[in-house]
């Protein structure tokens, strides 16, 4: 008895493979994107906004917080270089992060040489980010704005917070860092890349 012949794949199976196939080409993505988001290097994520200008933005000040102002584009191109953290009260990584964001703003060597922290909140309540600021020991910024509808964080091509970017003092993109912050990624990262933004006009 002779077997019946095996049929080939018709035109309807192949046509559903390719439906298919889109989504098989975003999960392939995504799946890679994943990987370097946790591979601990932020690095790998890069940005489209490096050595180029901060967008255009002006935030209002943080409700309730005293003596400290709002911030702008025109704050980052004052000559000095600035450091800008993207953050929020109800990020747990900012949390974790913030003890080293008060070392920074107090390391007497980069005062001397003109650098300025400054933050964002992003999309949070000024009552969160009073008591935020209270609880985790001070407030390390020289200046808060209030992104509370996550529009600046959109047009600086935010990931998710905490992100911090160091800006040159002509208002350029000089080096963007994905994630919290710790002792070893401030000494061994975010510190050379300030220093490399100077540009030479100061002596650390």
């Amino acid at each position: 008895m002779s077997e019946a012949p095996q049929k080939s794949p018709g035109p309807a199976n192949r046509r559903s493979w390719l439906i298919f196939a889109p989504l098989l080409l975003f999960l392939a993505i995504a799946g890679l994107f994943l990987v370097r988001l946790f591979a601990g290097d932020a690095s790998l994520l890069p940005s489209a906004l490096i050595d180029r200008p901060t967008p255009t933005f002006a935030l209002s000040p943080v409700e309730g917080l005293q003596d400290v102002t709002g911030l702008s584009n025109q704050d980052l191109a004052q000559g000095h270089v600035s450091v800008v953290n993207f953050f929020a009260s109800w990020c747990v990584p900012c949390h974790q992060e913030h003890g080293v964001l008060m070392q920074l703003a107090a390391d007497p060597t980069l005062q001397r040489a003109g650098l300025r922290l400054y933050g964002i909140a992003y999309k949070d309540k000024p009552e969160n980010i009073r008591q935020f600021l209270n609880q985790r020991g001070g407030n390390p910024y020289a200046a808060i704005g209030n992104d509370a509808k996550g529009r600046v964080g959109i047009d600086w091509g935010l990931y998710g917070v905490p992100e911090t970017y160091v800006v040159r003092g002509d208002g350029t993109i000089a080096y963007k860092f994905i994630g919290p912050l710790s002792d070893e990624s401030l000494r061994e990262t975010l510190v050379p890349e300030i220093k490399k933004a100077d540009l030479g006009h100061h002596q650390f």
